[in-house]
């Protein structure tokens, strides 16, 4: 450690900053603080235990992995069959796509053969109209011919004629009326085979047409009576199909409530263990803190036959003596941040509180005449004009000041002085009964 050399300051104040200065604390107080501590963590640890979640057993598990798979093995059978089910029904689509346009090409036949029929009766008609008009010319005639000769023939209505120009008028009638006769008498013979053969091809048409219509019909039928067959068995199948996906999904989630439970309850072993390993190791630091506080109330207690004790308990870390051309005028305890600091020797509080390099120190001038100081401490609980005993909890253990770690620097001033007269510390105690190891 570099030299720390205190020197008088002005405007100090022996009241420590912060919070008041503790009262002596007793060394029973002392030595059971660790006892207290160890049972406060293991209570701690035990208030944080939960309950033990429920753990499934093994043959639940195993169940519901069975469960599981004859779900999903069920599932797949049923998924085969809904695909059978579904290619029968495009099947049967197909083959009711075909017999709708067989009955559309039966329908458009059945038209053209109608139509085909209205033409017959339309040349029927004309026919008919035909051989109604012949019969009406030849009624005409024979009106004619009776009103004219009565009964007689062609030739004797030629020799009934008065005279030459009756005569002509006879004969060009009489052809007329031939060439007519025989005009009328072929339409009417073509209009009753017009009449008869219009009439066979409408019946033949609207017979062949009404068969074809009625054959579609039927197909058509028979084609929506398989589709709709196939459409309600596909429906059942992925009913049943719905149902089992259900099931399987129903023993999913107990399976996997049971493997999570069972987790949980591996967790909560694990932590259980964990939580318990934590109290065995707190019980075990606090155990040997308590011990380790228990040693060093002991050492301070024994440290001195002659009312002097060991100021701290910790690994000497310098010494007294020339540091790169300065001199260091203290031994150097170190120690964690906290650990008491006692009074080496019975006497009276001159200082406690800021002092340069140190940070914080406390000077006690004893019974004997030193003057003892310690340096760098964290807190103390004293405070000037304040007696002390020996071995009495007057701070703790810092790093406060021009430091370089938690240490006590502890110096003395046998001739009384305040900031000057320092000797070596450790032959200083040695001859006083405390030995301190290291320098």
């Amino acid at each position: 450690m570099s030299q720390r050399l205190l020197r008088p300051e002005r405007g100090f104040s022996s009241r420590a900053p912060g919070p008041p200065p503790r009262r002596r604390t007793s060394r029973l107080v002392s030595a059971t603080l660790a006892t207290v501590v160890s049972a406060v963590l293991v209570g701690a640890g035990g208030g944080t235990a939960q309950a033990a979640p429920e753990n499934p057993s093994d043959e639940q598990i195993t169940g519901a992995q069975a469960a599981q798979d004859a779900a999903a093995a069920e599932v797949g059978r049923i998924a085969a069959l809904v695909a059978a089910t579904e290619a029968r029904l495009q099947q049967v689509q197909w083959q009711a796509e075909a017999a709708g346009t067989a009955y559309l090409i039966a329908e458009e036949a059945r038209l053209a053969a109608q139509a085909a029929a209205d033409q017959a009766a339309a040349q029927l008609q004309a026919a008919t109209d035909a051989v109604v008009a012949a019969q009406a010319r030849i009624a005409e005639y024979s009106r004619d011919s009776y009103k004219n000769s009565g009964e007689l023939s062609s030739g004797m209505a030629l020799l009934d004629a008065e005279g030459p120009s009756e005569l002509v008028q006879k004969a060009a009638l009489l052809a007329y009326v031939g060439d007519h006769q025989v005009d009328v008498l072929d339409v009417l013979e073509s209009a009753q085979v017009a009449q008869a053969t219009a009439e066979a091809a409408a019946r033949s048409a609207r017979d062949e047409a009404a068969g074809a219509e009625a054959a579609a019909a039927a197909a058509k039928a028979e084609a929506d009576a398989q589709l709709a067959g196939q459409q309600a068995a596909l429906d059942e199948v992925a009913a049943q199909k719905a149902q089992l996906d259900q099931q399987l999904q129903d023993a999913q989630v107990a399976l996997l409530q049971l493997q999570g439970a069972r987790n949980a309850y591996q967790t909560w072993l694990a932590q259980k263990a964990a939580e318990e390993e934590a109290a065995r190791l707190a019980e075990e630091r606090a155990r040997a803190a308590a011990a380790a506080a228990a040693q060093a109330e002991a050492e301070v207690a024994d440290s001195g036959g002659a009312g002097y004790v060991r100021p701290a308990i910790g690994r000497t870390s310098s010494c007294y003596g020339a540091r790169w051309g300065v001199t260091h005028y203290g031994v150097d305890i170190a120690a964690p941040i906290g650990t008491p600091i006692y009074a080496a020797a019975a006497g009276v509080v001159q200082r406690a509180g800021p002092a340069t390099g140190f940070g914080l120190a406390v000077y006690i001038r004893g019974d004997d005449g030193a003057v003892t100081v310690y340096g760098h401490v964290n807190t103390y609980s004293v405070r000037a004009g304040e007696r002390v005993a020996a071995g009495e909890r007057i701070a703790e253990v810092g790093n406060r000041g021009q430091s370089t770690g938690p240490h006590l620097h502890f110096e003395v001033h046998p001739g009384g002085a305040m900031y000057g007269g320092q000797v070596d510390p450790v032959p200083w105690l040695r001859a006083r009964g405390i030995n301190i190891s290291g320098c």
